[in-house]
């Protein structure tokens, strides 16, 4: 096997440990050629799309490439913001708010980077990156609180194929979830809280908050996927810190595709239902998605809005619960650190490190490198 080619090392350079973002992925642009080329490798992922390959290549090629991407290009010129989309670039601001938040508390050199499992900038690309700034460790945090064989474990898949062919593989370490940590917790919370202190707080003998979450296909549950009891756990959680009673929140699931079983209740459904039982106002959140996206900014504060209305109720709040605030960024921070145990070092001399470097610098001289 050919590796690629290392990139450039000065001898010297003090090692530094990278954080690598990662979320889902997003068109590069709101056209129909952009959303099929993005439409296609996402559902050509086995751990996405679990159906026998002969059978889903010819759905997905032949109905569903040719059919879907206009109407999909469509609704994410709906959404697309002047700096492009949501997803991308809410991601880009946390990671550039991470650095600054962990170069506030840490003095050891880090290097920040994020990346999309699907799309733009690619794993790989991110990679590079970090391996050209000399990252001898890297701390991947796939942007997903609960933990889903299609979304987690994709994100591995990825990055194993990466490092596949990679002659220096530097040292990773992933968080696998952190769907009940408390800062996470906190901020979904807190930032809910701020948005109440705006609207007022919803009359919960008439109204009710929704916590939904995207769905996945049942038979994921049904084989072991742990994703569908993370989301209750957080949902439990989050209702204990904003002080919530059963009966006064739902927890549910978006995002169906195809006929098959997916996980219940339905969001759609049961916004539908809570319209015409007489409930007042919903109050939604998403607290599986770290930053806002297609299915949050339209399937839910748009076409979520209508259904309810629709439907009978009389009012209606989608509560954005991560993006670039603080409290979530914050939360990250604290998560990232957890994890970066014996990588960094609180007590990190700059000074004496390039000392160090140069000594080391000298020393390869020494013996006949020449970089």
């Amino acid at each position: 096997m050919a590796y690629l080619p290392e990139p450039k090392f000065t001898h010297g350079t003090p090692a530094a440990t990278g954080i690598l973002l990662v979320n889902l992925g997003t068109p590069d642009e709101p056209t129909p050629a952009a959303v099929r080329r993005y439409l296609k490798q996402f559902l050509s992922d086995t751990r996405v799309v679990e159906i026998p390959k002969a059978v889903w290549w010819l759905i997905l090629n032949g109905i569903i490439l040719n059919t879907r991407p206009k109407k999909t290009a469509k609704k994410y010129e709906g959404i697309w913001m002047k700096e492009g989309s949501p997803l991308r670039v809410y991601t880009s601001r946390q990671a550039q708010m991470l650095r600054g938040f962990i170069g506030e508390t840490t003095k050891s050199p880090i290097k920040i980077e994020y990346a999309m499992r699907y799309g733009n900038p690619s794993i790989a690309s991110a990679i590079d990156k970090l391996k050209a700034a000399n990252c001898d460790n890297i701390l991947v945090l796939p942007l997903y609180p609960q933990y889903a064989a299609s979304t987690t474990a994709s994100t591995m898949d990825e990055l194993g194929r990466v490092l596949s062919m990679i002659r220096n593989v530097p040292g990773i370490r992933v968080v696998r979830s952190y769907h009940d940590h408390p800062a996470y917790i906190k901020a979904i919370a807190k930032n809910v809280l701020a948005e109440w202190m705006k609207i007022g707080r919803p009359d919960f003998r008439t109204d009710k908050l929704m916590m939904t979450f995207h769905g996945l296909p049942k038979f994921h549950l049904d084989k072991g996927d742990p994703y569908h009891c993370q989301c209750h756990k957080t949902a439990r959680l989050l209702a204990d810190e904003l002080g919530l009673k059963q009966g006064e929140y739902v927890v549910t699931f978006q995002s169906r595709f195809g006929r098959a079983e997916w996980l219940q209740p339905y969001t759609d459904k049961t916004l539908t239902e809570l319209g015409k039982k007489g409930t007042r106002r919903i109050d939604v959140i998403c607290p599986g998605f770290a930053a806002d996206c297609l299915e949050t900014l339209e399937e839910i504060a748009d076409e979520g809005r209508e259904t309810f209305l629709e439907a009978g109720g009389r009012e209606f709040y989608y509560i954005p619960v991560a993006n670039d605030t603080q409290a979530y960024v914050s939360a990250l921070t604290e998560i990232v650190r957890e994890h970066l145990g014996g990588w960094i070092d609180d007590a990190y001399d700059r000074d004496a490190a390039k000392r160090e470097g140069e000594s080391s610098a000298r020393r390869a001289k020494a013996i006949g490198a020449t970089n």
